[in-house]
């Protein structure tokens, strides 16, 4: 089973108005914004944010989730909009998805990372549906949460180091596999840790 890209840094021209400043501290906590363009599952959604809570709580990484309706009436200091396009829903029918590319996307405005993402629901669920056999259909709402936290987790990186680059191993690695989705953990690598933390501790 060939790993799958997880994600690309798309350029965009124009400012956007969520952005946050080019040397922003790392926040100690975050509200991450949901837009769903497609269909979604709540059991997934639920198990995307703990999974991606659970991987990010290392860090001291607290998040608060938003749909975007909830945060159009509010401000908040520190926020990432997520998009989803898409099926985030597992159906056993099987659908036939063959465009190329990544799981993911960030954007970025004059090479710098901004705090705008989305997601491929699609592309995920293909993934996580190659990588189960059994009783694991059972439970695919969870797995495909899972596999979801687990690119969301790695857009979150991105956007909260201001970086292009991957980690060497674990969640924040260029490319996972539908088995790496799926699998009962999938944590951080350390040096991605210390990186996040190092940032937290400077904003204190």
């Amino acid at each position: 089973m060939r790993p799958v890209l997880i994600c690309a840094i798309l350029t965009v021209s124009l400012a956007l108005a969520l952005v946050a400043t080019v040397n922003h501290p790392i926040p100690s906590g975050l509200t991450v914004v949901l837009d769903f363009r497609g269909a979604h599952s709540d059991p997934s959604i639920r198990e995307m944010e703990s999974e991606t809570s659970n991987i990010l709580k290392t860090t001291g990484l607290k998040l608060d989730w938003r749909l975007r309706n909830e945060a159009s009436r509010e401000t908040y200091p520190d926020l990432v909009v997520m998009t989803f396009k898409g099926s985030c829903k597992f159906d056993m029918s099987p659908r036939v998805y063959d465009e190329p590319g990544p799981l993911a996307s960030t954007k970025t405005t004059d090479h710098q990372i901004q705090s705008f993402g989305q997601v491929d629901c699609d592309h995920v669920v293909q993934s996580a549906r190659s990588a189960m056999w059994g009783g694991d259909f059972k439970k695919a709402d969870l797995l495909v949460g899972r596999a979801l936290g687990r690119v969301l987790t790695h857009e979150l990186v991105h956007m909260l180091t201001r970086s292009a680059d991957h980690g060497r191993e674990g969640v924040f690695e260029a490319a996972l596999s539908g088995k790496q989705l799926i699998s009962p953990t999938l944590p951080l690598a350390a040096m991605d840790v210390d990186r996040l933390m190092s940032g937290f501790e400077s904003e204190q």
